[in-house]
């Protein structure tokens, strides 16, 4: 405990002298000789630092979170990159820290990079904050249809990165199963039409992600309204017809692979046409082997990759006990193991005493 103590009085002190580097003046730090380069390493490390939930709630505290913010307007574009990825960290499954950034308007930088810093990779990266930073949230939510977030989406679906578009497409799934009134705004924005193009992607991801966000906008809703993708554009027919044919000339190692997309195409064409799709008839819904369920590819399908075990704690308490434990005390023997010892050797007792008797 006290050495656990110690690490974190030593990392409060580190984040306290990254905060005073990122309030000092960019010509300050370059009169002393730190470079664009240091900045980035130093934010780096900052990163590691609000892994923890703890730490990332005790930025704010120390004054650090503001200049953070401010670095989302840095002239260099790798910072303005790497602070966005910091940002990412510290709001993923954080209502305290999303609340926090968005009272010091952290969503406006974010949105501005987002749609308009000619730098793809930092697009990509604001996008990703966003993404975290409303998620489960609200206000932001709100915020972010406000500021005409959807209009910049579907400017991230025409550009030529398949991880921005990936990203944008699995926030827009997560928004219309959110919101189920804002397919209608998608819809009239011509969602649909840049999400058929998408959905005979090179890329496997964006394919499907494609295909999630055309599923999402075909379900009929709560209220009974459903956009009618088969009406509006007989292209998707085509499309799906040939997803089938592509699916039907995979080799079986790439059919296990595109277990999803299978599962996609065929909920698709039963949601627009009322009928399954002949994937069913070819025997390449689900194959030899495949007992388990099929994927829910309709749920939710945007997940934070950092800290996804804080959405639901319960379930991972018993996995990083058992994980944590081996690293303070050793590893040991289970339960389990411990209780088949004691049954073998009151069986072998008891097989002593009979072999005695006789």
């Amino acid at each position: 405990m006290e050495a656990m103590q110690s690490q974190t009085v030593d990392v409060i002190k580190r984040m306290k002298e990254i905060t005073l580097v990122m309030q000092t003046p960019e010509q300050v730090l370059e009169s002393q000789g730190v470079t664009p380069q240091d900045i980035e390493d130093m934010l780096d490390e900052l990163q590691e630092h609000v892994e923890s939930i703890d730490m990332a709630n005790d930025l704010h505290s120390i004054g650090g979170l503001a200049p953070l913010l401010g670095y989302l307007k840095n002239s260099h574009a790798n910072i303005r990159a790497k602070a966005a990825e910091v940002v990412t960290t510290i709001v993923q499954n954080n209502p305290q820290s999303q609340q926090l950034v968005m009272e010091a308007n952290g969503l406006e930088p974010l949105l501005s990079n987002f749609a308009s810093d000619p730098d793809v990779t930092v697009r990509t990266k604001a996008l990703g904050a966003i993404s975290s930073l409303i998620r489960h949230n609200k206000p932001g939510i709100e915020a972010f249809r406000l500021a005409n977030g959807y209009a910049a989406l579907r400017d991230a679906l025409g550009s030529e990165s398949v991880k921005f578009q990936r990203k944008a497409l699995n926030l827009i799934q997560y928004l219309l199963n959110e919101n189920a009134s804002d397919c209608s705004v998608v819809d009239k924005l011509g969602f649909p039409r840049i999400m058929l193009h998408l959905a005979s992607s090179e890329d496997p991801d964006v394919r499907e992600a494609a295909l999630r966000g055309l599923l999402e906008l075909a379900r009929e809703k709560a209220d009974g309204s459903a956009i009618k993708l088969a009406e509006d554009n007989e292209k998707l027919k085509q499309l799906l017809g040939e997803r089938i044919k592509g699916i039907s000339l995979m080799s079986p190692e790439d059919l296990g692979a595109a277990r999803e997309e299978r599962h996609l195409v065929d909920s698709l064409w039963n949601a627009c046409y009322n009928e399954p799709s002949s994937l069913r008839d070819k025997g390449l819904l689900v194959l030899p082997g495949e007992d388990a369920p099929p994927p829910d590819v309709a749920s939710k399908h945007f997940e934070p990759p950092l800290r996804a075990w804080a959405a639901n704690p319960a379930s991972k308490k018993s996995s990083v006990e058992q994980k944590e434990t081996p690293l303070l005390l050793g590893p040991g023997p289970s339960s389990e193991a411990t209780s088949n010892q004691d049954t073998s050797m009151s069986e072998a007792d008891a097989n002593g005493q009979t072999n005695a008797s006789q």
